[in-house]
C-alpha cells in the first residue's frame, strides 16, 4: 500500500513537472513571437510583413491602392530611378534590405557592394526564394529581371559581371527597398 502511494506522488509531481514545463516553452514562443514582429509600419499596406513569406496574388489595381505612386512605377511598371538618385545606392550602413512592396526579406548588407553604376548592388540574395527571374527583352537589350519572391514586384535586374564569389550584380532600384538596420 505505501509503494502505490510513493508511485501515485511521484506521478502527480511527473505530471505538475511537465505541465509547467509546458507552461514555460509557451512563454518563451510569445516572447518570440513578438520580436519577430514588423519593424517598418505601413498601416495602409495590409500585405506588408517582414515575416510572413507566403506568396502574394494581388492585383495591380490593389497594390495601386496601397503603394505610393513613386513605388508602384518601379515595382508594378518595372521603371527604374535615375542612377546615383536612391536612398541606397551610397551607403554601406549594416542591416537587412526588404522589398518596399511586401516586406520580403530580399538581401543583407553584407553582400553589398559599390558597383559604381549608380544603384544599390548586391552579390548575393537573402535565401533561393527572395527573389526570383524573368527574361526582360525591352528597350531593345537581352536583360534578367530581378522580381520579390513573395509579391512578384520589380526589384532590378541581375547581371554577371559582380565580385566573387558568386560573379553576380544584383542591381536594385533603392526605391523598391526597405532597410532596418542591425541593433547595436
Amino acid at each position: 500500500m505505501k509503494t502505490k502511494k510513493i508511485i501515485f506522488s511521484l506521478c502527480f509531481l511527473m505530471s505538475l513537472f511537465i505541465f509547467q514545463a509546458c507552461g514555460q516553452s509557451t512563454k518563451k514562443q510569445s516572447t518570440k513571437s513578438a520580436a519577430m514582429e514588423n519593424k517598418i509600419d505601413k498601416p495602409g499596406n495590409p500585405y506588408y510583413s517582414n515575416t510572413d513569406s507566403t506568396k502574394l496574388n494581388i492585383t495591380d489595381a490593389e497594390w495601386k491602392k496601397v503603394l505610393p505612386e513613386d513605388v508602384y512605377a518601379v515595382m508594378r511598371e518595372a521603371d527604374t530611378e535615375r542612377p546615383f538618385t536612391g536612398k541606397y545606392w551610397n551607403t554601406d550602413d549594416k542591416g537587412t534590405y526588404y522589398c518596399a512592396s511586401c516586406g520580403n526579406k530580399l538581401f543583407r548588407s553584407t553582400t553589398k557592394f559599390a558597383s559604381s553604376c549608380g544603384w544599390p548592388s548586391f552579390f548575393e540574395q537573402e535565401n533561393k526564394k527572395s527573389v526570383v527571374y524573368k527574361n526582360d527583352n525591352s528597350l531593345g537589350m537581352e536583360r534578367i529581371e530581378a522580381l520579390c519572391g513573395r509579391c512578384g514586384g520589380h526589384l532590378g535586374h541581375l547581371f554577371d559581371d559582380g565580385p566573387a564569389p558568386t560573379g553576380k550584380r544584383y542591381c536594385m532600384n533603392s526605391i523598391a527597398l526597405d532597410f532596418i538596420p542591425d541593433s547595436k
